[in-house]
């Protein structure tokens, strides 16, 4: 059975940081894009952070850009999110998601490349 799941999440003060998880199990996220996703009450899920299958080229959200590091660890099974200087805009339920197909393909920031999800992550951060 195909399953992400994603740990990590928590209360946090402004400034803060965190590391999010996304375990993979039923499949290898080895050679495959990986997207990181948050939506917060009332508002859209946004495309914050991915990573492509092959060659690791990330990218990020220009509301991350400098505060949010995407990795993946193949031994693992896992990809991860560290977020550092935690701003209260960043409140939101964070999702992975990954490409079912393999190879060198680009990632996106763009939800409905992604085919496998898991079931998020609330992170809240309090001014």
């Amino acid at each position: 059975q195909v399953q992400l799941v994603e740990s990590g999440g928590g209360l946090v003060q402004a400034g803060g940081s965190l590391r999010l998880s996304c375990a993979a199990s039923g499949f290898s996220l080895d050679y495959r894009s990986i997207g990181w996703f948050r939506q917060a009450p009332g508002k859209e899920r946004e495309g914050v952070s991915c990573i492509s299958g092959s060659d690791g080229i990330t990218y990020y959200a220009d509301s991350v850009k400098g505060r949010f590091t995407i990795s993946r660890d193949n031994a693992k099974n896992t990809v991860y999110l560290q977020i550092k200087s935690l701003k209260p805009e960043d409140t939101a339920v964070y999702y992975c998601a990954a490409d079912k197909r393999l190879g060198n393909y680009p990632c996106s920031a763009y939800g409905p490349s992604y085919d496998y999800w898991g079931q998020g992550t609330q992170v809240t951060v309090s001014s």
